[in-house]
Formats: structure tokens, sequence, C-alpha cells
């Protein structure tokens, strides 16, 4: 059974390569070496490390499969292979999900097993090392097939004060008309500034962020509203 421990060694290989939202990484080229989508680079280093393919439309061909965190979500869910966050800070290799829904990107990265990820993260970074806490996150996956050690060692995971999204019921308040102002005011159209975190306040967020070298989830977290220049809560 082939070890997480070198799905990770594969992704830091690949540190400093460049980030391009919806880029399509080919999984049976070991060669390749960016641009990167989030979730294509999640699939690829898993499939070369372990020769599973995971997270991917098609499931069953390398050449075809196109890798999305909402097709690792679906998976995850259908095969049992759900985790706590905490539990895949502390395991190498793991991954961890900010799941889409309406439409919108989400976000994977793989665990190193210490409190930190490798990610294919913006187009302002590429492929980093960066941390698990201070961030929200859904969920983890351990892909079945593969051999996971847990470190020893608890992380302490700090999430973030409030991170605006779509919900059922929406989220809505001051600090949501704050975000819809700023993004009016740099040329972004996220409706009626009614205060209201809606379909389009959270398209025209994801919207900046893709202009601006972010996370392109269409959620509102610390990172987000720093650049828009509101101070995070």
């Amino acid at each position: 059974m082939p070890s997480s421990d070198s799905i990770v060694e594969v992704a830091l290989k690949h540190l400093g390569e460049r980030y391009h939202l919806g880029a399509r990484a080919p999984m049976n080229n070991p060669n390749w070496a960016g641009p990167w989508d989030c979730a294509e680079f999640v699939s690829w280093c898993v499939y070369q490390a372990t020769g599973i393919l995971y997270g991917t439309k098609p499931r069953e061909n390398p050449i075809l499969a196109d890798a999305y965190t909402g097709y690792w979500a679906e998976q995850g869910e259908a095969d049992g292979a759900f985790i706590g966050v905490a539990e895949a800070a502390r395991i190498p290799g793991a991954c961890l999900l900010r799941i889409p829904t309406s439409r919108r990107i989400g976000h994977i990265v793989l665990s190193d097993g210490l409190g930190g990820t490798v990610e294919a993260h913006s187009t302002n970074t590429g492929v980093i090392r960066h941390t698990v806490s201070g961030r929200r996150w859904d969920v983890g996956v351990l892909v079945p097939g593969v051999q996971y050690l847990m470190n020893e060692q608890p992380i302490e995971i700090a999430m973030p004060a409030r991170v605006l999204r779509l919900t059922s019921p929406m989220m809505r308040g001051v600090l949501v008309r704050a975000v819809q102002e700023a993004l009016t005011q740099r040329g972004y159209h996220p409706g009626a500034l009614d205060g209201i975190y809606g379909p389009q306040t959270a398209a025209a967020v994801q919207a900046f962020q893709v202009d601006n070298g972010l996370v392109a989830d269409g959620e509102a977290g610390p990172f987000t509203l720093t650049a828009l220049g509101i101070q995070p809560s």
C-alpha cells in the first residue's frame, strides 16, 4: 500500500510553480510543472505518488481526468473518507477541503502533518507552503488505498473569527454591507447594498479575488477583507 508521505514529497518538488484558475494538469504526465489549479495539483500529486486517481471525472482515465474540489467532496463522502480538520492537520498527505456551494469554486490543499499545507494557492503566490490554522475548512479526506500515519503531537487549529460566505439562511449585517460598498467602489457589482451575502455578492467577491490574485472561492475571509481595505473582525 503506498504511503501518504510520498504525496507530500511529490508536492514539495513543485514549490514556486505558477497557479492559474481552471488550469488542467495531465494526470499521466509525471513531468508536468504547472500551471496548476488547486484541485488539479492535489489530484496530480496523489496520482503520481500512489497511482490512485481521485477527485476527478472521469475516475478511470488519467488522460481525460478533470479534477475539481466538488468531485473530491462527492467521492470522499461516497467512500466514507471524511475526517475532522484537526485530524487532517496531523496526517501527512491528508487533504483539507473548503467545499464549493452554489457553483463557487472551493479550495483544496495537502496537509504536511505538522499544521502546515502544500497547495496551489493563487495567482499571486503559486504553489506554496501555508498553514491550516486561521483559515476556514469544512472537512479532511483520506484517499482509500493509501497508508496514512498520524503525528502524535496535537496541533492547535485556530479558525478565523468570521468568514462571509453563502449560507442558508444568508449571512447579513454591517460587515456584509461594508464588503458590498468596497466592491462597488472598485467597479464590481455585488447587487443591492442591502447587507445580505447572496449569490451576486459572492460572485462579485470571486471576481475581485481572481483579479487580485487571491484564493478565488467567493468567500470573504481575513485576506479578502484586508485586500478590500476592511479590517477583519
